[in-house]
């Protein structure tokens, strides 16, 4: 089955080990979908393969929402996920639409012009770091919303996010540079209430999407 991959980008989760570590992953994710989440990037560095795979399947049998698998397009394929998320580290985009089911999404990291051409057979970008942020070690210089916009130019008509380090007072700002919406860790995941924390970021999409309706 197909997705409508703009939708689904409107608000993606991304999952970090040391956040979910000794927590309900599955509960957490739960309460992300109630508050707004459109898609779960699954995200677990230190997980061996079979451990990723068992969370995988775990989480689609709990989600309405489409999971997608970070680095790992064998083991998303493997367990049945909707689709892989690439960094420029990763399996080139073109390698892993070859291996993919149909219907598979595949999306790619990018912050840079180079990172741009690599990934142009991506089904989206997640466009970053938007700010400097601490869950992701080799993330880059923040790009802010002009060096978003400078590789949103890049895209065509692909859907594009913000991610690192991004809050709910800035989905705005990605919806008017031209994004789709935004990825967030941090800002749910350390939430006291995941969900409450997932409803802030939904209801300002939805907010400033209303108002550039009205425009």
């Amino acid at each position: 089955m197909g997705h409508n991959v703009a939708e689904l980008v409107r608000l993606m989760l991304v999952t970090d080990d040391r956040m979910t570590a000794g927590r309900d992953l599955v509960g957490l994710a739960l309460s992300a979908e109630r508050g707004g989440v459109t898609s779960l990037q699954l995200r677990l560095k230190q997980a061996t393969p079979r451990e990723l795979a068992e969370a995988v399947r775990a989480l689609i049998r709990a989600l309405r929402i489409p999971l997608l698998v970070n680095d790992r397009p064998d083991v998303a394929i493997a367990a049945g996920a909707a689709g892989v998320h690439l960094g420029p580290d990763d399996l080139p985009v073109s390698l892993a639409r070859r291996i993919g089911p149909p219907g598979f999404v595949i999306g790619a990291s990018v912050g840079s012009e180079q990172e741009a051409a690599a990934g142009t057979s991506a089904d989206y970008w997640g466009i970053g770091p938007w700010r400097g942020t601490g869950t992701k070690s080799d993330a880059g210089a923040a790009l802010g919303a002009a060096g978003f916009a400078r590789l949103l130019d890049l895209a065509g008509d692909k859907p594009c996010i913000a991610i690192g380090g991004v809050t709910p007072n800035d989905v705005p700002l990605v919806l008017r540079a031209g994004g789709k919406g935004v990825a967030v860790v941090s800002g749910i995941l350390a939430a006291r209430d995941v969900e409450a924390a997932a409803r802030r970021y939904a209801r300002a999409g939805s907010r400033a999407e209303g108002q550039q309706g009205s425009n």
